[in-house]
């Protein structure tokens, strides 16, 4: 046997698609066939298997685990849950790695796979070659058994193990996302007040999109906040692994800007350490971390890559403005977004000081949120690429890392494509709203030469 994925969903660092459209549930069956022959060549026959809430992640779970067992591996079923507990449960448990099923912060239609294996993400060429066996029916033959494993309480119990938090008022919003019933957990954990939205699992997210990267996606924890005078709120995405913050005014924390308040006893702990932010985060991210003595590292999107550079480099934290906050400072070096939870908490107590004042703090510059704007994908990766050859003829001073970011006299630019959405993301930060205006017309000069139009994709 053989079969061919679409090449869309073997994405840089997970698979992932459209159910019904370019991911089915045979393509499911061929990933665990085929994931399961490339564990056996290194020797992992046990593998353990999350899912989060969608409607038809039940559906995916059956087929991958189907072709996992065919494929003569053993599967440890931990059930609806964060992918958080899928990447807790490859650390603590019996297994040489593990699959979660999920769609992520991308809408309901959307389900995919993000996997791990022998103490690192699959992710990249490793992908790819995956879409290759499966298309020469490299396959391994067997007949793998399947258990399930009830991990959610042990999984809360390490969340809290070492919490030196204080307590404070807080509003919570899960998104109807697989970190709902953990969240339910968590908080009978932790001293306090706490009110909660949102914590049913439902994969229809009927009440808003579970992304709370995106300032509209809060309304509901904004409101939450102000009605009940709380000090602050957390919400996650889909999955449990971003984090979104607002203060008790209902400004919104942005990841970066969570990143310059967990480095402080971070660097206390370690100090000199490196702290890695990738492409997207504020300057004045970098800058504060080497003002608290760390080594600021600027480093490309997407969870795979930054905890291979955490490993590379032996970084203790490290964050993304999506939201992905990694810390390998008395946890396990993945994002989760309850355990960053249970840390801000931490971080905001020994501060001494609340959260909004923390806000108010930060030094003032105009900072675009990111924008997203629509790219066919076959398209979006040129378009940066032909971007980058405009910008070395110019002699414009830019960061390769990923994408394409400026330094010019107002602030600086960024172009990259996602690697997760068929989409181009912007940003742009300056000191004065002149600067700002500046750094978006090159945005839009550039695009234009380019033959597309920055107009914002409908999250």
């Amino acid at each position: 046997m053989t079969h061919t994925f679409d090449s869309t969903i073997l994405r840089e660092y997970d698979i992932r698609g459209i159910v019904g459209s370019t991911l089915h549930e045979a393509d499911a069956y061929a990933l665990g066939r085929s994931f399961a022959a490339h564990a056996r060549d290194e020797g992992v026959t046990r593998l353990a298997v999350g899912r989060d809430g969608r409607t038809h992640s039940p559906m995916m779970e059956a087929a991958l685990i189907r072709g996992l067992t065919e494929g003569g591996v053993d599967v440890l079923r931990t059930g609806l849950g964060p992918s958080p507990m899928l990447y807790w449960a490859v650390a603590e448990l019996d297994v040489g790695g593990g699959i979660q099923i999920t769609g992520s912060h991308n809408p309901a239609e959307y389900n995919g796979f993000k996997m791990l294996l022998s103490g690192r993400s699959v992710f990249g060429a490793e992908i790819q070659a995956l879409g290759v066996r499966s298309a020469e029916g490299r396959w391994s033959e067997g007949e793998g058994t399947v258990s399930d494993v009830d991990i959610h309480d042990d999984y809360v119990d390490r969340l809290v193990e070492d919490f030196q938090g204080g307590e404070f008022r807080i509003g919570w919003d899960a998104g109807n996302g697989a970190a709902g019933p953990t969240v339910e957990k968590l908080i009978k954990r932790l001293g306090g007040e706490h009110h909660t939205l949102f914590t049913d699992v439902d994969g229809s997210f009927p009440n808003h999109h579970p992304d709370p990267t995106v300032e509209k996606n809060l309304e509901h924890l904004k409101a939450l906040v102000a009605e009940k005078k709380l000090d602050f709120g957390i919400a996650y995405d889909g999955d449990g692994d971003r984090i979104g913050a607002i203060d008790s005014q209902g400004r919104v924390i942005w990841g970066d800007q969570l990143v310059s308040i967990l480095a402080v006893p971070v660097l206390q702990a370690n100090p000199g350490a490196p702290i890695i932010a990738d492409v997207k985060a504020s300057q004045m991210l970098f800058d504060r971390i080497a003002e608290l003595g760390g080594q600021p590292v600027m480093w490309k999107t997407g969870h795979s890559l930054i905890k291979s550079k955490m490993k590379e480099t032996g970084a203790p934290l490290a964050g993304e403005m999506s939201g992905h906050i990694f810390f390998k400072h008395r946890w396990y070096g993945f994002d989760d977004a309850l355990y960053a939870s249970v840390r801000l908490i931490e971080a905001i107590d020994q501060s001494g000081k609340s959260l909004t004042e923390l806000k108010d703090a930060m030094p003032e510059t105009l900072v675009t949120p990111e924008l997203r704007f629509p790219v066919d994908e076959v398209r979006k990766f040129a378009v940066i690429d032909e971007i980058l050859a405009r910008l070395s003829q110019n002699g414009a001073s830019v960061n390769k890392t990923d994408g394409a970011r400026v330094m010019n006299d107002d602030g600086w630019w960024l172009l990259r494509a996602s690697n997760t959405q068929d989409v181009l993301v912007a940003r742009a930060e300056a000191q004065d709203g002149a600067g700002l205006e500046r750094l978006m017309a090159q945005i839009d000069d550039q695009l234009a030469q380019s033959g597309v139009e920055r107009v914002e994709a409908d999250h």
